[in-house]
């Protein structure tokens, strides 16, 4: 395994470590694979062109296109020597390439890429070829040549077998500079070819994928970090309040009439609010039965709860949600009827919830008096955050008067 990830890293690397590795060779092979392309791109476009003062010509023209498909296919292959990249599996294949090539518009950088590749590129590496291959090979070899003939490179003339030894050193010099010519070539050429094939488009639509990847990344951990302060609270300061409200409730037996069981009774009350409390935080933190049952049965226990009757219509799959989503629904559910108990006015709510098209979409009405406003501090706008990290979407439609939706729409494929 190299350790250098491309050519040009390892051109810009620890010399040995370049030259001792397969970067070189794979320029090489990069170089001279131009050549034969090149020739035969030179010679269909002219074809194309000398024959498109025909009518038969004119249809032919009209295929360059479907030409410069295949040719910058083949590229982004050979492309691969030099900047090797992992597929990802989502570029399209040549064949629905040239399945839908008539409905596609022209790819200008494409036929420019041809036309370079045909007019110029390969005759570069034709010159720097012959002259990176053929000097430290003759110098190499000028002990054997020097034996029939005279050996001149470059102006110096070899006669002698001493002559001839000093141009083996010099043999050596010459490869690792050819080495390091062939190498900066290729990947000066493969970049130029990266540049062309790979439209800005192409880069903005990989750099949104890699950003949705890690925004889902940084949204699991936080949510594995919900999960274990949950389990922290559960496990650890509400056993010891239990404890604490169980001790005092004994101590309210133990003890007579009189000052003392007054303060241990405001103890043990203030004891249990705050054991409610915590409870209460422990729910909203992660609520366990979305953890062990999924999301229909609890916005189920959230509808019990809201002092707001609320009707459920919830239309949800069998197997369970990504959990990302489930929790993004769960606390939209939980924000909204909690804004409508609290500012709404309303006699009574509904949550609707279903899966169609391969998204989740979670709607919660109330007859209110409407007005609510993310700006204001509702608790909304958070939603609005938690919902698009997800890539969800979240809509709100609160006129004065009401009635109020509040609707969420999020793919469930992650």
């Amino acid at each position: 395994m190299s350790p250098y990830a491309d050519a040009w890293t390892a051109v810009r690397g620890r010399p040995w470590r370049f030259l001792l590795s397969a970067w070189p060779w794979r320029s090489l092979v990069y170089l001279l694979s131009a050549v034969p392309i090149g020739i035969g791109v030179l010679s269909v476009l002219a074809a194309m062109f000398v024959l498109g003062l025909t009518v038969v010509g004119l249809l032919l023209l009209v295929s360059i296109p479907l030409v410069t498909t295949v040719l910058a296919e083949l590229e982004r292959a050979r492309l691969r020597l030099v900047f090797p990249q992992p597929s990802d599996g989502r570029r399209p294949t040549l064949r629905e390439r040239l399945r839908t090539w008539r409905t596609l518009p022209v790819a200008w950088p494409e036929i420019g890429y041809a036309v370079l590749l045909a007019t110029v590129w390969w005759l570069v590496d034709v010159l720097v070829l012959s002259v990176a291959v053929t000097t430290p090979l003759v110098l190499l070899l000028a002990p054997v040549l020097v034996r029939y003939a005279p050996v001149e490179v470059f102006g110096w003339r070899i006669e002698s077998t001493g002559e001839a030894a000093f141009a083996v050193a010099a043999g050596v010099v010459a490869l690792a500079a050819a080495a390091y010519l062939m190498t900066a070539l290729a990947s000066a050429q493969a970049a130029l070819t990266r540049l062309l094939l790979d439209p800005p488009e192409a880069r903005l639509v990989a750099a949104v994928t890699e950003l949705r990847r890690s925004r889902a990344g940084l949204v699991d951990a936080f949510e594995a970090e919900r999960r274990r302060i949950e389990r922290d609270l559960h496990d650890g300061a509400q056993q010891r309040l239990v404890a604490l409200t169980m001790t005092l409730g004994r101590a309210e037996l133990e003890l007579a009439e009189g000052p003392a069981l007054d303060l241990v009774t405001q103890a043990h009350s203030l004891a249990e609010e705050a054991l409610e409390d915590l409870r209460a935080t422990v729910r909203g933190i992660h609520p366990q039965v979305l953890t062990d049952h999924g999301l229909g049965p609890a916005i189920h226990e959230l509808a019990a709860r809201s002092p707001v009757p609320v009707d459920t219509d919830l239309h949800l799959p069998g197997q369970r949600l990504p959990a990302r989503v489930e929790t993004a629904a769960y606390f939209l559910v939980s924000e909204a009827l909690t804004n409508i108990a609290r500012h709404s006015g309303a006699r009574s709510a509904q949550v609707h919830a279903w899966v169609a098209d391969d998204a989740l979409t979670v709607i919660v009405v109330d007859d209110g008096h409407g007005g609510a406003d993310p700006s204001r501090g509702t608790g909304l706008a958070g939603l609005a955050a938690r919902i698009d990290a997800v890539d969800g979407v979240l809509d709100i439609s609160s006129p004065p008067g009401g009635p109020t939706h509040v609707r969420m729409t999020c793919p469930i494929s992650q």
